[in-house]
């Protein structure tokens, strides 16, 4: 694709349509009840192919336009999403022990998804207004300033794993943009000596998680039914699955959260080991090329954007099937563009979007 201001990256647009389209198929899948239903008779699936059409739409406004004109609305874009954050830990209804959805009748918003954005976005804007002060001390506190107060919300509401994804993302902006490693380990290790004070602040379900983490037996009809009846679905799957729409542990609704946070645990029970590497093959792709558009950046907006972005969407799938397989605590990510949910949908393409933008600068 091109237009008059450079080349699109069809590579990684083409990776992001297919992972979309089979968050489509794997949503029906997981959710049809074998009745004689189909695509169109499927609400969950008739809302993921709208969330994508939407996505697909913001996607290509944003791939078209000029990233860096757009920072210019960055700052106000973020502060409106913090003003909804708070607005939600007041005022927000308790939806699964968490306040993280503003009902809009039909649809319900998350603000802590699309912070992700907002934050890379304040952020890279930040950091492009102080080009003359990179590496120095001040600039990587009043970095971290930048992202803290959607991370202390969002862990308020309370949403650990949203709030963690924040983490991973400030270092490696910080770091890709020439902020120094020696201001950014020690930060690490005050973070680690920290865990006793964190482990307070943790909710009994969150603490509960941990503790099934390193002993699933711990409570196998409790908190750990959810990641034995998941290794128990992915297992299954064998080489080649079971066969589409034929998941047994999602059918017979073994598995809670099948269609959100858990949805790969279906993939790897009617696709097997095949189904699943072509996914993580997609992903791979996407982040690849992600990872070429930050080498190709020179400009220190786009590559914090991209960098950020790309460490999002990597920290999300790594974390989402980690911990499907047991291999990581139960934290509630979900897993990008394929996991059932319109804001976590939107968000993964408008980031999308944003790489491709970047990358019409540098093709």
């Amino acid at each position: 694709m091109r237009n008059n201001k450079g080349r699109i990256d069809s590579i990684l647009l083409m990776a992001a349509m297919a992972i979309s389209f089979l968050g489509i198929v794997f949503v029906y899948s997981a959710t049809h009840n074998r009745s004689g239903d189909n695509l169109f008779l499927n609400p969950m699936a008739i809302k993921q192919c709208m969330w994508c059409l939407v996505g697909f739409v913001l996607l290509f406004l944003i791939a078209r336009a000029d990233y860096l004109r757009m920072l210019d609305m960055a700052y106000l874009a973020y502060g409106l999403n913090l003003v909804a954050l708070l607005f939600l830990l007041f005022f927000g209804d308790v939806h699964y022990g968490a306040k993280r959805w503003i009902d809009l009748g039909p649809i319900a918003i998350q603000p802590s998804e699309f912070v992700k954005i907002t934050a890379i976005l304040a952020l890279a804007a930040f950091l492009g207004e102080r080009r003359e002060r990179t590496g120095s001390f001040s600039n990587f506190v009043l970095g971290l300033g930048v992202i803290m107060p959607a991370f202390l919300l969002i862990f308020l509401q309370p949403d650990l794993g949203t709030s963690l994804v924040l983490i991973p993302i400030v270092f490696a902006v910080l770091y890709v943009c020439g902020e120094k490693i020696k201001y950014i380990i020690p930060v690490i290790v005050a973070g680690i000596c920290s865990t006793p004070f964190l482990w307070s602040l943790l909710k009994d379900y969150q603490k509960n998680r941990l503790l099934v983490f390193l002993n699933p037996d711990l409570d196998p009809l409790g908190a750990g039914y959810t990641i034995i009846q998941s290794k128990i679905a992915i297992g299954s799957g064998g080489l080649l699955g079971k066969g589409l729409f034929n998941g047994t542990q999602s059918y017979l609704k073994f598995l809670p959260e099948k269609h959100t946070d858990f949805i790969f645990s279906v993939i790897g029970e009617e696709w097997g080991y095949v189904g699943a590497a072509t996914l993580l093959f997609l992903y791979t792709v996407l982040i690849a090329r992600g990872l070429r558009i930050i080498s190709k950046t020179e400009d220190v907006c786009g590559k914090a954007i991209a960098t950020g972005i790309v460490t999002l969407i990597a920290f999300q799938v790594f974390v989402n099937i980690a911990m499907t397989i047991g291999f990581m605590p139960v934290v509630g990510l979900p897993l990008p563009a394929i996991s059932y949910g319109g804001s976590n949908t939107i968000v993964t393409l408008i980031g999308v979007g944003f790489l491709l933008s970047i990358s019409r600068k540098v093709e």
